[in-house]
């Protein structure tokens, strides 16, 4: 099955409709540390910040073409706050030059029965996954690495198993369209954490998982 892509941006904020500039890359678990720390360094805040995140992914199947896909999160370690509906656009053809994938995000905060409303829409639950992880901010760039696990219940956080050994690192801007500076910003910012992680322009249509 082709699924979409996965990308672990947790409930912190939201933009209403802005463009992603997004690099991806991932580093083994014996490897964190390492990378925490050089993080600790590089950015704004040396004590990040950490979440624990559900995702559930919706799609709603056309008569033809691929399907509309909606993301809905909820904090696990903020019960009480309210849910994120997400939506990725494709990524943009435009600039090869362009060190990051940029594409259309829109993130509305939302009500605890959104997926009770999704369902009513006509959507289907595809899959399910847990984040948790570390927040970094630069700037207006933010770090996100985290750890993705399945969840092999349906509907229950408890029971998960880990998708691999590794943490999956974001770096990623929300901004206005037309701002390409910002992604040279992240180009220089991802050279210094190398050799720890190489963060990469990655087409999320051609991943599977």
């Amino acid at each position: 099955m082709e699924a979409p892509p996965v990308t672990s941006m947790p409930v912190t904020g939201g933009a209403v409709n802005m463009m992603e500039y997004l690099l991806q890359g991932s580093v083994l678990d014996q490897a964190l540390e390492s990378l925490l720390h050089r993080l600790r360094g590089l950015s704004d805040n040396m004590d990040p910040e950490t979440f624990t995140d559900h995702e559930l992914v919706y799609l709603l199947k056309g008569q033809q073409g691929n399907p509309f896909i909606l993301r809905a999160r909820r904090s696990l370690s903020h019960p009480t706050s309210p849910w994120h509906l997400r939506y990725l656009g494709q990524p943009e053809v435009g600039d090869k030059s362009r060190h990051a994938l940029v594409r259309n995000c829109v993130d509305v905060a939302a009500s605890h029965s959104l997926p009770e409303f999704l369902n009513e829409m006509g959507f289907r639950m595809d899959h399910e996954f847990t984040a948790n992880g570390h927040i970094f901010r630069k700037g207006v760039m933010k770090i996100v690495v985290s750890k993705l696990s399945r969840i092999l219940v349906p509907g229950n956080t408890d029971n998960t198993e880990r998708l691999s050994l590794s943490y999956l690192v974001e770096l990623s801007v929300l901004a206005p369209a037309g701002q390409d500076t910002v992604s040279e910003d992240m180009r220089s910012f991802a050279e210094q954490l190398k050799p720890l992680v190489h963060l990469e322009k990655i087409d999320p249509s051609k991943q599977r998982h």
